[in-house]
């Protein structure tokens, strides 16, 4: 059975849990780890750890704080930030991160998600794409890097096309506009990556109602679902996400 996976997202700074809006205004929500352990026990299908001042302040991750976070979970954990060689990808699996993700690294340099996929083989490499309205690109969605402070000119739909061909194993694209809004993914983005792909493809970025996770699965075309502020602030638990979508029959692991 194929199911859709709910995949809380644990942003990183300083080793504390934040949540911000449009990548700012962050907020501490406390311990990674602690949150981490009770969205594993809860029923979350994956989680993903990102570091998300590690590339603008020009580091590794922080391995001490994924340690302790994997050390208290039964689930796969993705883990991303400051991603930039194959030597980083070993650490990281070395203290039992399952899978990585790899933006900016990926967008400087496109050789490093081929010599990774063949490394460690595709199934344990996604490619976040940051993405931000941009009507000047043809697909209308451009490419951003370094936290969401730098564009890069390039089409977001261009770019994920380029990734799969490259040995990628599955694509986050997170919307900037929609970011901690909860007002909604962007579906049309999410729909246009997932319709020019044959990769997984996790939909992040706005989540704030039920309805929202059955939007971007069904309208669009999103394999699994990051959630971040509705499960932060203790809006809904993994369990009313997975029930309303079973209800719908959206496959869900229960």
């Amino acid at each position: 059975m194929d199911y859709r996976r709910i995949i809380p997202c644990l942003d990183v700074k300083d080793g504390r849990l934040v949540k911000g809006v449009h990548f700012v205004k962050l907020q501490d929500v406390g311990d990674p780890a602690e949150s981490a352990a009770a969205y594993s026990e809860a029923g979350a299908d994956e989680l993903v750890f990102l570091d998300i001042t590690a590339t603008i302040e020009n580091r590794k991750t922080l391995l001490d704080a994924v340690k302790r976070t994997v050390e208290r979970i039964s689930v796969p954990l993705t883990v991303g930030g400051g991603i930039s060689n194959c030597k980083s990808i070993e650490e990281l699996m070395d203290i039992g991160a399952s899978k990585v993700s790899v933006n900016t690294a990926a967008v400087l340099n496109p050789d490093f998600v081929k010599e990774a996929a063949t490394e460690f083989g595709s199934e344990k490499i996604t490619i976040a794409i940051d993405t931000c309205v941009n009507s000047q690109l043809p697909s209308g969605f451009e490419v951003m890097i370094k936290g969401g402070t730098s564009g890069t000119g390039s089409d977001a739909v261009e770019w994920a096309k380029k990734v799969e061909d490259l040995g990628a194993g599955a694509i986050l694209p997170t919307s900037m506009d929609a970011d901690g809004t909860q007002a909604g993914y962007d579906i049309p983005m999410t729909r246009a990556i997932s319709d020019a792909v044959k990769l997984p493809v996790i939909a992040s970025g706005g989540a704030g109602t039920l309805e929202h996770l059955y939007e971007a699965i069904v309208e669009g075309g999103a394999d699994a679902v990051l959630v971040a502020s509705i499960a932060h602030f203790g809006k809904y638990t993994i369990r009313q996400m997975k029930e309303y979508l079973a209800e719908r029959q959206i496959p869900v692991n229960l």
